[in-house]
């Protein structure tokens, strides 16, 4: 199946799961009266969101490059990834404030939480299924939008499980409180996991490096190359799926261009068997012993 396909497949995927999820728990919640089943819900919306998001940006992303973005369009993908990040931490930040209230005034829940403790149960094994297939697509096709989306997902999983286990306690020993203690340590986590995808999309955005480790196999190869005799302005970033890489190559003043182009081949074939989707621009210049890299 192509690639693109199924990035769109596992994008709808998590979209239909995720309104399955949030009407599970919004009617848990407001049956129960929990503040941490609610937040939950919330958390669920921001899941939605985040899926539709990453839909419309892997369809958007797959498109060919043309006259107005001639780079291609893969940094829907990273825009899709920092708003889903946003939209985590907004959704931690609304679960603080609902959970600091209930603290504050009390909190009594309206009914044994035995309902809502299979709700999470069934949200938590369905959303360990779905993240799983999301983040396999996502390392399949180098999908930042699709990895976020099942980052946002693995977090879910691990807020419901504590809601879960919260509200077995409440069940056990009846204190209500324990509820929105719950619910403040669910926020915290979903921060956390918010803040880790902006910083990491946002770099995209700006125009960010690659990851030292791959800087160094890019270097490894150009220092081993025979043939050349240095380089100079190697430049690496990262837009959607795809790693644009420049470098200015020397060789010896006396070398043919069908020699310095048969060269420049090689070196790009070489970079893309250590790092994929990869474009990549080479620009040769005659020797000059006092700008090279060595």
């Amino acid at each position: 199946m192509n690639i693109e396909k199924e990035k769109k497949i596992a994008a709808k995927i998590s979209i239909i799961s995720n309104i399955t999820i949030i009407i599970l728990k919004t009617v848990a919640g407001v049956v129960s009266g929990s503040i941490s089943l609610i937040s939950e819900a919330v958390h669920s919306l921001s899941d939605l969101l985040a899926s539709v998001l990453t839909l419309f940006a892997v369809m958007r992303s797959s498109r060919p490059a043309d006259k107005e973005h001639p780079f291609g369009h893969g940094k829907y993908e990273d825009m899709s990834g920092f708003i889903e990040g946003i939209l985590i931490i907004l959704a931690g930040v609304y679960i603080i404030y609902e959970a600091s209230v209930k603290l504050i005034f009390g909190h009594t829940m309206k009914t044994e939480p035995v309902f809502g403790i299979y709700v999470m149960a069934f949200a938590i094994i369905i959303n360990i299924f779905v993240s799983r297939h999301l983040f396999k697509i996502s390392k399949k096709a180098d999908s930042v939008a699709i990895y976020a989306d099942a980052q946002h997902l693995r977090s879910d999983v691990y807020s419901s499980f504590g809601v879960m286990m919260g509200l077995v306690l409440i069940n056990k020993t009846g204190i209500d409180l324990l509820d929105p203690i719950i619910a403040l340590l669910v926020a915290t986590i979903i921060i956390k996991t918010g803040y880790s995808i902006s910083k990491r999309t946002l770099n995209n955005l700006l125009d960010g490096s690659l990851p030292p480790a791959e800087i160094k196999e890019i270097e490894s190869i150009l220092k081993n190359k025979a043939g050349i005799k240095g380089y100079k302005d190697l430049k690496a970033r990262k837009a959607g799926h795809c790693n644009n890489i420049e470098v200015t190559i020397f060789f010896e003043a006396d070398k043919k261009i069908s020699y310095c182009h048969k060269i420049c081949d090689e070196i790009e074939d070489e970079i893309k068997k250590r790092l994929a989707d990869i474009n990549i621009t080479i620009h040769s210049e005659p020797e000059m012993p006092e700008q090279l890299v060595h």
